[in-house]
């Protein structure tokens, strides 16, 4: 039963975390309304003549602005020299064909929103990038949308997103996708491109009007070795020749646009809004007629430039949604009607007067304008309402009549300027009452977590009873919870503003179960058990500085939490206990600070930070040490593990079979994986064994889950238990003595195992530099373990010290050692989030390592991939919610409640009541602690949603804290209700109704 009542209390607690983070998520992570409408042009007034009669869209992905970048060349990597070289050339030669322009992608940086925004001209928002593996087809208007209308005819080869999203705009016999994820395989995709591009230009015909290629090889090369990988040369190369090929085929009636969907990271990775992953590179050039007459006559107001890291001189750059209005236009199209990007001056500057650009511009104007009207009278319109006034103020200065050829230019360009920047305003606009809503559920939710802590660590004996009164509180609370915020929406709906009936009853019944638990329970606080690591880490979310550098801070605060047991060595009241605080102490110290030792750097941590969980910053290949370290590491982790069990001669039973024979070969497969990988991206065997190596490794990783999920999983379900009986022969006239091996960390040793099947697990996904962390990992949480035991012996003694000469005789109260404290609880949360980090991750969208998406699949599998990404991202936080129990298990063994009698014979163990009930003790305590960090992020979040790092920093570091917590409780909850049942019922069945004495 009591098993039964903790679960639901975990259950309970884990619901009051999802629905207070879907509220706070409600209104913080809004998207744009999309409008339906179309741009229609009866009578031909919103397009003009069209300076050409077809055009060609080449995407290379990830194509930075440096990789075509002019001359002098920008010294960004050793491999720099190796840039498209062609763009550079004809811009140089033809100033009024070819321009080359730093053209700004708008976050996320991922291909679906760019897609979206190259069509469309409009802009994702933050939320938008969790679409970017299952992209549905565009509803709005769009440039492939115009074609249709016009009856042109639309080809396509390449990243096979473009038909997730326009499935029905390319003619069915010029069409061929190609799978755009796996980002293992450098060249099928490109060499896809290539078998079917060149026909379609060399066929006289000329069969298409508009033809997208979109080549993904640069973006692979970036994600898989970095982009100072000498793989990015043959690759840029190879680039460089097709676009040679292209331009020598092209006739004077085409168009041809180069351009890079976004930019990648100096790890080759993107999606965030990093300088180096928003500069895209954007090349337009004609054979034929002249795009400009004199581009250097054009008014500077109308020019913007940057310059790009690194370099020496600033460059002409535009917004890469700008291509939008200005293709449509040379194409003679209507501009889509959701566009908010403006003409690129250079492509209308056909006179020196500048009327073509003139009238170019007051197309976009006019559209932009409508697109603002309807936006207005829409559902949304309410978000325009602060902008409103800047808009209509810059709209009337469209207007004037006494204005120059040069001002008027001048102030329709800005209107289109001051419509975007409105724009990227109003879609970071936020439901201020749902995130009240979901802050106020979040912060009673954490109140109330901890007075369930607080009553419960004082239950003693009372467990059940406890158990059965808190979740009768709970139920009938939510009960009431949910009539009165089914009354309250009945009656007051209308107040509450983006909330329906279930919205209300999702607030309001855990909303007044905490209340009623917060009631029923004593919030007991002292200055001894007030926990300042946690208070100080949930305050620094409201500082960036902090934020960005979390990992730095993180140690720090395990140093500190574990300061106390340190301190309590050196007063511990024998050698033996000072000798074990102190050196385990140490020991976890060692562990910790090793840790420390691999880093990735965040952008914002630059000049400062030097990466090391890599080979370099641009290379996403394991250190050579770590090369050498990883095999032995995955040999000697088990056998640690081991020593520390055989400390209370646990190695036994189980343990003896399980860690040589499961534990290891699983961990070496691991480490195999990576190597094998690493040898293949690194071309140690030559090209010819890339076929080999993927599925070598494929199956390795196969057989290594299914080992220890089927293998490992079953053995420990059988035989959870490492205990051995020694039984010698009983002397003449003497009873026989049995002693059971192993007993005094039945439960402990047991657990332990359980927790090795999930660390194989996340060890497997996990690169070889964090294959080391995950190993000092384990190392410092049984070092913990040991310390929390010794300083629980040293509690116990104190307390007998203390205690009536009668409460020795007692063997029950003699033999309870004292329960798990929170104190105990916070260096294990903080290890979690330290190996987070020291797995080579940080709370940004380009430190995902989607090398992990490929292991047990050579393509993308959204379901399995997403299952390896995850644990290779957060896996080391489920090991915190799965290993939280070991608090309260390790070197615990099953004494009777009461002491054995002839009338009443022992037949039930300590694992029915403190043990479980522990157990649940430290997984509310590590709730608890995830719970407050997301708090501390969310009320950051929430009070920083207009600071202008809020997308960059806030709001990213706001969902990693929902990820932590939404793992964390599931790892508690697998814990408690696989691991601590299944122990907790095969000690009990084990030594139900046997008499023993205390020794």
């Amino acid at each position: 039963m009591a098993f039964s009542k903790g679960f639901a209390l975990l259950s309970f607690v884990f619901i009051l975390h999802l629905a207070g983070i879907y509220l706070f998520t409600s209104g913080f992570l809004l998207t744009r309304l999309s409008l339906p409408d179309f741009t229609q042009c009866p009578d031909e007034t919103c397009m003009l003549a069209p300076t050409h009669k077809r055009a060609i869209l080449i995407v290379i992905d990830a194509l930075r602005f440096d990789f075509v970048s002019p001359a002098p060349p920008i010294p960004a990597s050793p491999f720099h020299h190796n840039i498209l070289t062609l763009p550079r050339e004809l811009t140089a030669a033809n100033p009024r064909n070819s321009f080359l322009f730093n053209a700004y992608s708008d976050p996320p940086t991922a291909t679906l929103q760019r897609i979206k925004a190259l069509t469309t001209g409009s802009l994702p928002t933050f939320v938008d990038i969790g679409n970017n593996f299952g992209g549905s087809s565009i509803a709005e208007d769009s440039i492939m949308e115009q074609l249709n209308l016009a009856g042109k005819r639309a080809a396509f080869m390449g990243d096979d997103t473009w038909m997730s999203v326009f499935p029905d705009s390319f003619q069915r016999n010029m069409s061929f996708p190609y799978d755009s994820f796996n980002v293992e395989d450098l060249h099928t995709v490109d060499e896809g491109v290539i078998r079917h591009l060149f026909p379609l230009l060399e066929d006289a015909a000329q069969p298409f009007d508009f033809l997208v290629g979109h080549f993904l090889g640069v973006d692979h090369v970036g994600h898989r070795v970095g982009p100072d990988h000498p793989s990015m040369k043959d690759k840029l190369q190879q680039m460089n020749t097709i676009l040679k090929r292209v331009v020598d085929l092209l006739d004077r009636d085409t168009l041809l646009v180069v351009l890079g969907d976004h930019g990648m990271d100096r790890s080759g990775d993107h999606g965030g809004d990093g300088t180096l992953e928003t500069s895209s590179a954007m090349w337009i050039y004609s054979k034929g007629p002249e795009l400009s007459i004199d581009p250097f006559s054009i008014p500077s107001g109308l020019l913007q430039y940057s310059t790009f890291p690194k370099a020496p001189t600033s460059h002409r750059s535009i917004q890469q949604i700008d291509i939008v209005p200005s293709l449509s236009l040379l194409l003679g199209l209507p501009i889509p009607f959701n566009n908010l990007g403006t003409v690129i001056p250079e492509l209308f500057w056909r006179d020196r007067q500048g009327a073509g650009l003139a009238n170019a511009l007051r197309i976009n104007v006019a559209q932009i304008k409508g697109y603002l009207d309807a936006y207005r009278a829409s559902s949304s319109g309410g978000e325009l309402d602060d902008a409103w006034q800047s808009l209509a103020s810059a709209w009337t200065a469209t207007q004037a009549s006494t204005l120059t050829v040069e001002q008027n230019l001048i102030v329709m360009s800005n209107y289109t300027r001051v419509a975007l920047a409105a724009c990227r305003s109003i879609w970071a606009q936020f439901n201020a009452f749902l995130m009240g809503v979901g802050l106020a559920l979040l912060g009673i939710g954490v109140i109330a977590t901890w007075a369930t802590y607080s009553g419960l660590s004082l239950a003693g004996d009372n467990w059940d009873e406890l158990l059965s009164e808190k979740l009768q509180n709970y139920v009938r609370g939510a009960a009431v919870g949910s009539v009165v915020g089914l009354v309250a929406y009945m009656g007051l709906g209308s107040f509450l503003p983006g909330m329906d009936a279930l919205d209300c009853i999702l607030f309001s019944a855990p909303f007044v179960a905490c209340i009623v638990m917060i009631a029923s329970s004593p919030l007991s606080i002292s200055l001894t058990s007030i926990p300042v690591p946690l208070i100080l880490h949930a305050l620094a979310f409201f500082s960036n500085s902090f934020t960005f550098w979390e990992d730095r801070l993180v140690p720090f605060l395990i140093m500190t939490s574990i300061t106390p047991s340190v301190l309590k060595g050196f007063t511990a009241p024998s050698s033996r206990l000072r000798w074990r605080i102190l050196g385990f102490s140490a020991l976890f110290a060692v562990c910790v600070r090793a840790m420390s030792m691999s880093t990735v750097c965040r952008e914002e941590q630059q000049p400062y930070c030097h990466v090391t969980f890599y080979a370099s910053s641009s290379l996403p290949s394991p250190p050579l040490p770590v090369l050498y370290l990883a095999v032995p590491t995955a040999l000697v982790l088990p056998w640690v593990l081991r020593r520390f069990l055989k400390i209370s001669r646990s190695h036994v039973g189980l343990a003896k079979m399980f860690l040589p024979w499961i534990l290891m070969p699983t961990l070496v497969a691991g480490a195999g994986y990576w190597l094998l990988e690493w040898a293949d991206s690194a071309g140690v065997l030559g090209g010819e064994w890339t076929p080999i190596l993927r599925l070598a490794r494929t199956w390795l990783v196969r057989s290594l889950f299914f080992f220890i999920l089927v293998a490992g999983g079953s053995l420990w379900w059988t035989i959870p238990l490492c205990l051995d009986i020694e039984a010698p022969p009983a002397q003449l006239g003497e009873k026989r003595q049995v002693t059971v091996v192993g007993y005094a960390n039945a439960f402990g040793s047991s657990y332990l195992l359980f927790w090795g099947i999930f660390l194989a697990m996340v060890y497997a996904t996990t690169q070889l530099t964090g294959q080391l962390v995950l190993a000092l990992m384990a190392v410092a949480l049984v070092a913990h373990l040991e310390v929390v035991d010794s300083i629980r012996d040293v509690r116990l003694l104190e307390h007998l010290v203390a205690s009536k000469p009668s409460a020795l005789l007692n063997p029950t109260k003699a033999g309870r050692s004292p329960p798990i404290r929170f104190g105990d609880i916070v260096p294990v949360a903080l290890l979690g989030l330290h190996a987070f980090y020291g797995t080579g991750h940080q709370s940004t969208i380009s430190s995902i390592q989607w090398k992990s998406a490929f292991m047990l699949t050579s393509t993308m599998n959204f379901a399995v991939s997403a299952f390896t990404v995850t644990l290779n991202s957060i896996g080391a936080l489920l090991l915190v919610g799965l290993a939280v129990p070991l608090l309260a298990l390790w070197n615990r063994s099953p004494l009777p409640v009461a002491p054995p009698t002839p009338e009443k014979p022992v037949d039930k163990v300590r694992a029915d009541t403190q043990i479980q009930g522990e157990s649940i003790l430290a997984g509310l305590g590590a709730m608890i602690y995830f719970a407050t960090l997301l708090l501390g992020t969310a009320v950051s979040a929430a009070i920083l949603r207009r600071h202008l790092m809020v997308w960059k920093v806030f709001a990213p570091r706001f969902m990693l804290a929902v990820a932590e917590l939404v793992i964390v409780d599931v790892g508690v909850l697998i814990g408690f209700g696989a691991g601590v049942q299944r122990v907790g019922k095969r000690v009990a069945h084990l030594f139900r109704g046997v008499a023993f004495q205390l020794a």
